[in-house]
């Protein structure tokens, strides 16, 4: 009797498909970014179109819909290289983005933080209880498609009943985003005013419903202390320092407030994030080093036929890193040579390869917890930037003494390593994320590695043409852009910061202080999550405190009340007859969520980059009064409609 046949993962089609689905996402993504500042993770939207494309074919398995969607997520991620990469046009050091120097960065960092998170996978994916949101909802996406076509048993009628979940979840939160694309409701309502004679404070409460949805995921603990980091910034730090900085006269209070959040509050966020991660590092030393060791254990696994915990070998790894170190060396060594650093040209590669090594693993470790805690779509990349970009610039100002004559090509070349160290840190923000929905629907993490770093190639080959486009149709705020054609260019606000703290290091002008104080707050984080836990109450995790305190409130908020519904709905299910079962029912709705926005996110980019509107399918005016109250109606209403479907759905479950 013949044994069933094994089912296809890592094939050429799934390679290709995902490829080209790259290259809608990185568009969105590099566009979407440079104008709001915000990415969104690709990896559920991937997983919904490769099932879509991938069920017409009779041989397609759940496994290569995951190798799909796994090379589109990660050149998805990729792009969000343009929170430092522009950095280089705004401060006048390029007119545009050379293909093989701007592929190369992509492609040797990206490829770097594929292979640094291998050896975290064991402690981070495999025995970690970390919630991995997107990561999880990837996996109910794509069992819900294996059991609707019939590739599993579904005697209960759950996979039928999860699909319809997701396509409510979805159709639920693509309608509200439509509709707040026409204007007829705003998506989000911003405020502020007075506290007092001169402090201020202000909100920005967007009504996504894909926030909500990653917030339904992450869960209470993750919610609560987001909420803190919330208060920190907006109830506590702004009123402050906007008491201690009165607004000049003339100057706007909206305008006054949110440069006091933008320039000071955000880097106490960063103080508060690079802290909590060196504790989360710390703490993670012993399964990290647990997972090296399961790691070279693990490579000889196929022997047992045990492809579900094999990583790529320890020669691929060690071979492709030198290979991205090398690739490394030579781009930083070019680059100085080709400015009036040429003599130091040797001293400064000696100090990127090592930089690029040590402080890319350890960001890789960093990202990849933070996208475990809240998702990738939340993780605070551009704020390990920042802080990359600090220590980079900090580091040469030793090696080479700053003057007038080389100030701007050691900002440029600060700007220029830091690439690809971020480069790095993007992927790693997205990898663990894969390998999670990976080992929940029985993947091999040796192959998912294999399409991660196609996946990074497709990316890195896709985002300089894009640059280029959007650079030569648009330009970037604070830059040269001569020749452009569009009158409003891009604001780029990461790459815009990142480039002026690049500038303030080097030139001898940054304000530490707020990034100690930040220190100081995250120390104290440290300590209070530590005391809960001793106590036996309610975590309150320090990274997403200070993702609160860094990230502008519109990108949190729905994701506390998103945790605080997921908290409410598990409990009024658990006297349900199958509480299990209708938990799983929540968590695919969040992930239609999810799904639907990301999906009209990709569309709505590509009919403003097509017809060159800010507001493609806007149908009144930017100021139409009952917009605020509108958009607060209809988010509540289609809450309210689904959780009232979920809780019917779980009464009647046997």
């Amino acid at each position: 009797m013949n044994s069933p046949a094994k089912p296809k993962e890592l094939t050429i089609r799934g390679l290709v498909l995902g490829a080209l689905i790259t290259t809608i996402f990185t568009a969105a993504n590099v566009y979407l970014g440079l104008k709001v500042g915000l990415t969104f993770a690709s990896s559920i939207p991937a997983a919904v179109i490769s099932m879509a494309i991938l069920s017409a074919v009779k041989d397609s398995s759940i496994l290569e819909n995951n190798i799909v969607q796994t090379v589109a997520s990660a050149a998805g991620t990729l792009s969000a290289i343009i929170f430092v990469l522009p950095g280089l046009v705004i401060i006048g050091w390029w007119t545009g983005f050379p293909f093989w120097q701007s592929f190369l960065i992509c492609l040797s960092g990206g490829v770097l933080g594929v292979l640094f998170t291998i050896p975290l996978r064991r402690a981070l994916v495999t025995t970690s209880d970390l919630p991995y949101p997107e990561g999880v909802a990837a996996a109910e996406v794509l069992r819900v498609g294996s059991g609707a076509r019939g590739e599993t048993k579904d005697e209960t009628g759950e996979a039928r009943e999860g699909l319809v979940a997701v396509i409510l979840g979805a159709a639920a939160s693509a309608g509200l985003a439509i509709v707040a694309a026409t204007r007829v409701l705003a998506g989000e309502v911003t405020g502020f005013f007075r506290i007092g004679a001169t402090a201020s404070t202000g909100y920005n409460v967007a009504w996504s419903l894909a926030l909500l949805g990653a917030g339904h995921l992450v869960g209470l603990s993750v919610g609560m202390a987001m909420l803190v980091g919330l208060v920190i910034a907006w109830a506590i730090a702004v009123p402050i320092l906007t008491s201690m900085q009165p607004a000049a006269a003339g100057v706007a209070l909206a305008a006054h407030t949110s440069t006091i959040w933008r320039t000071e509050v955000r880097f106490i966020g960063a103080g508060a994030i690079a802290i909590a991660a060196i504790y989360t590092l710390a703490r993670l030393t012993k399964p990290v080093v647990g997972g090296l060791v399961s790691t070279l254990r693990a490579s000889r696994a196929v022997e047992t036929g045990d492809a579900t915990d094999r990583d790529l070998s320890p020669g691929w790894i060690m071979g492709l890193s030198a290979a991205c170190l090398v690739i490394a060396a030579w781009l930083a060594f070019t680059f100085a040579r080709s400015t009036i650093l040429s003599g130091d040209a040797v001293k400064l590669t000696v100090i990127a390869v090592p930089f690029v090594l040590l402080v890319g693993f350890l960001i890789a470790g960093i990202c990849g917890y933070m996208a475990g805690l809240i998702g990738a779509s939340n993780s605070p990349i551009s704020g390990v930037g920042i802080l990359s970009i600090v220590i980079c610039a900090s580091v040469l100002t030793i090696a080479v003494t700053p003057t007038a004559d080389n100030r701007g090509p050691l900002v440029a070349f600060a700007l220029f390593i830091t690439a690809i160290v971020f480069a790095c840190a993007t992927i790693s923000n997205d990898n663990l994320q894969d390998l999670k929905t990976g080992q929940l629907v029985g993947a091999s993490p040796m192959r998912q590695q294999i399409a991660l770093i196609v996946g990074v190639g497709a990316g890195a080959a896709v985002i300089p043409s894009i640059l280029n486009l959007l650079a030569k149709a648009y330009g970037f705020a604070g830059a040269p852009n001569v020749g452009v054609v569009a009158p409003n260019p891009l604001p780029a606000p990461q790459a815009t910061l990142i480039s002026a703290l690049a500038q303030g290091v080097i030139g001898g002008n940054l304000a530490w202080k707020m990034l100690g104080i930040g220190a100081v707050v995250g120390v104290a984080l440290v300590l209070l999550d530590a005391a809960l836990g001793a106590m036996g109450k309610l975590r309150v995790p320090p990274l997403a405190v200070g993702i609160g305190i860094y990230l502008p409130m519109s990108a949190t908020f729905a994701v506390v009340i998103g945790a605080v519904l997921s908290h409410w709905y598990d409990r009024r299910v658990k006297s349900s007859p199958n509480p299990q079962r209708a938990e799983r029912l929540g968590t695919l709705v969040a992930s239609g969520l999810i799904v639907g926005e990301s999906l009209w996110g990709v569309i709505n980019a590509g009919l403003i980059v097509g017809l060159s509107k800010d507001a493609p399918i806007a149908l009144v005016p930017e100021d139409f009064a009952p917009a605020p109250w509108l958009g607060l109606i209809a988010f509540v209403a289609v809450i309210a409609w689904l959780y009232g479907w979920m809780l019917k759905r779980s009464k009647a479950m046997s």
